[in-house]
């Protein structure tokens, strides 16, 4: 056996566990979004104030967006329910996040920095080109029946 056969071998058995990996990361993704969506919501007036102070136009409506995006995110994410298509407008919230809050503090997420928002962001890249794996809605509603 040689080493491109082995190699094969071990990329057939690691095939297992794609969609482990994907559910995984859609749970503890929709996790992290979790918080800033209840914090949003048990106070969107004060939210939409602090948006308009950082620059963000329409700061009330934008506010709303925000908050029904990550909770909408939240719930679609964790069921694997429109998966591709929840990662489009989470990957705008991240970048606008990016954008007006993180950035101006570099990368460290110690430091208010962008590196959470940022793999955030590469995570819903991956939901976006990958889909939500085998164990999700997407999955049982969508799948080719062929």
């Amino acid at each position: 056996m040689c080493v491109k056969d082995v190699y094969l071998e071990f990329t057939r058995v690691t095939e297992y566990f794609k969609s482990l990996s994907l559910l995984s990361a859609r749970l503890v993704l929709a996790y992290g979004f979790y918080e800033p969506a209840m914090m949003k919501w048990s106070d969107i007036s004060a939210v939409a104030q602090w948006f308009g102070t950082i620059g963000i136009p329409l700061p009330t409506l934008n506010a709303y967006l925000a908050a029904s995006t990550e909770i909408t995110g939240v719930v679609l994410l964790t069921f694997g329910l429109f998966t591709r298509v929840i990662s489009i407008p989470l990957i705008v919230v991240m970048i606008v996040a990016i954008v007006t809050v993180h950035l101006p503090n570099g990368f460290n997420a110690g430091e208010n920095g962008f590196e959470i928002p940022l793999y955030y962001m590469l995570f819903l890249l991956i939901f976006l080109s990958h889909g939500a794996g085998r164990f999700s809605l997407d999955s049982l509603i969508f799948r080719d029946k062929r």
